[in-house]
């Protein structure tokens, strides 16, 4: 007879997931609680675990960008998400892009094929009474669960916007004003690059800032995250901005001409056939009448066919700095964890991280021993500090950058990054050994 009560978790996204099949591996039974299909948000649009809605990128392979640094780190740890985002990756340069369907149809295979994994397509109106219980609900809770978390935590929460990019058909970018490439060479040409001349730029850029946009509504109150503003919030700031943004030439030269382009849009492959295309920083809150107008100003767009319009939607977050533990436990109700984008994080690597972590300190507490603390110089370890410490002011969501980690060992400047990975890779592969007793590892 199993000696551990189910775990409930709230939520079957990234974060959701990875915990449920870490406490899987630890040999603890889980109820995992998903309303879609059931119920949607105003972003997903399918029934699978896992579903990537903003973009298809899990970011930088590189291990000196912190995406990279973090995905090493999951890796020592044995994450599970990640595994199975490697065996469905599309070609995107250095960085790791999936199949959004095969990826988010792999990890909801995965879950569901747990035997001590129970799945429960319904709405969680309630904070769950038996603990210990994750809440895993994204940045998109329902609106019962949203007043429940606001209720037990008090005073108003606060949200953020995350706009989504368009999808174009790929078969209808013009060959003829576009090269592949990658910046500065790297990679293998993964992306698709579209040149414009200073003419071009200034002219579009006129029509961006007239543009009509999708006004928010009376008791939305916009709060940017700085990495997911949209293009015309950008552009608002001046027309240089864009230049060192989506539109940055630095790294690229035109085959054609031999020279670097005025301003360059990034087009990156959405599924392995390479018959869509993402375009890369274009996340937008442009009416989609406006969208086709002002995009296919680009010369290669000019007859692109749209097979998503960018969109705009409400995530919400908590202030973990004063209601989270370092282990992502809430410190008004013990037992309690929370994982994923709504405690704070911010990307796709980075909920799965939170939710290896939340994953990982429940089992260790029903095994009988104390969570331990990820080291500060890790990569993960360093991101869950920051969103769990408290501080003055306003708290905004973070993702994975090598600013958060402690000073490296003394060594030249310039190998600095250098330093701060072998510290970090060893200290995580020191905690690996030394703090756990299960593998948390069980996609074979």
């Amino acid at each position: 007879m199993n000696e551990f009560s189910p775990v409930r978790i709230v939520g079957a996204g990234l974060a959701g997931s990875e915990a449920a099949l870490v406490l899987s591996a630890a040999g603890i039974p889980v109820d995992l609680v998903e309303m879609r299909p059931l119920r949607s948000s105003p972003a997903h649009a399918g029934p699978n675990f896992a579903e990537l809605v903003c973009s298809n990128s899990l970011g930088s392979e590189k291990l000196e960008t912190g995406k990279g640094l973090l995905k090493a780190e999951l890796r020592v740890l044995g994450c599970n998400l990640l595994h199975m985002a490697e065996t469905v990756r599309v070609p995107a340069g250095m960085a790791l892009a999936v199949d959004r369907d095969r990826f988010g149809a792999r990890v909801t295979e995965a879950v569901c094929g747990r035997d001590n994994i129970r799945v429960i397509r319904s709405e969680q109106l309630a904070i769950p009474e038996v603990l210990p219980a994750i809440i895993a609900c994204g940045p998109l809770p329902s609106e019962s669960m949203g007043e429940a978390i606001h209720a037990l935590l008090g005073g108003e929460g606060f949200y953020f916007y995350d706009a989504i990019s368009p999808i174009v058909d790929a078969s209808t970018v013009d060959p003829d004003c576009s090269f592949i490439g990658d910046r500065y060479g790297d990679g293998i040409g993964d992306y698709l690059n579209l040149p414009m001349s200073k003419e071009e730029y200034d002219a579009f850029y006129e029509a961006l800032m007239s543009a009509r946009t999708i006004p928010a509504r009376e008791f939305e109150t916009e709060r940017h995250f700085e990495a997911c503003m949209p293009i015309e919030a950008l552009g608002a700031r001046g027309p240089e901005t864009l230049l060192f943004g989506p539109f940055k030439p630095v790294g690229l030269r035109d085959p054609r001409t031999g020279l670097r382009p005025h301003a360059v849009v990034q087009l990156r492959k959405e599924n392995v056939q390479g018959s869509m295309y993402n375009i890369v920083g274009f996340q937008t809150k442009l009416a989609w009448p406006e969208q086709a107008r002002v995009f296919r100003m680009i010369p290669a767009l000019r007859n692109a066919e749209f097979l998503r319009y960018g969109s705009v939607h409400r995530n919400s977050y908590i202030d973990s700095r004063h209601h989270l533990l370092p282990t992502l436990e809430c410190r008004e109700k013990p037992g309690l964890y929370f994982a994923g984008q709504v405690t704070g994080v911010e990307g796709y690597i980075e909920s799965i991280a939170a939710g290896f972590a939340a994953g990982f300190a429940v089992a260790c507490r029903l095994r009988g021993e104390a969570p331990p603390v990820f080291p500060a110089d890790s990569m993960t370890g360093a991101l869950l500090r920051y969103v769990t410490t408290p501080a003055p002011g306003r708290f905004q969501p973070m993702n994975a950058n090598f600013g958060l980690l402690p000073e490296p060992v003394p060594g030249k400047k310039k190998e600095r990054k250098g330093r701060q990975v072998s510290q970090a890779l060893e200290s995580i592969g020191r905690f690996r050994s030394e703090s756990f007793s299960f593998d948390p590892f069980c996609v074979k």
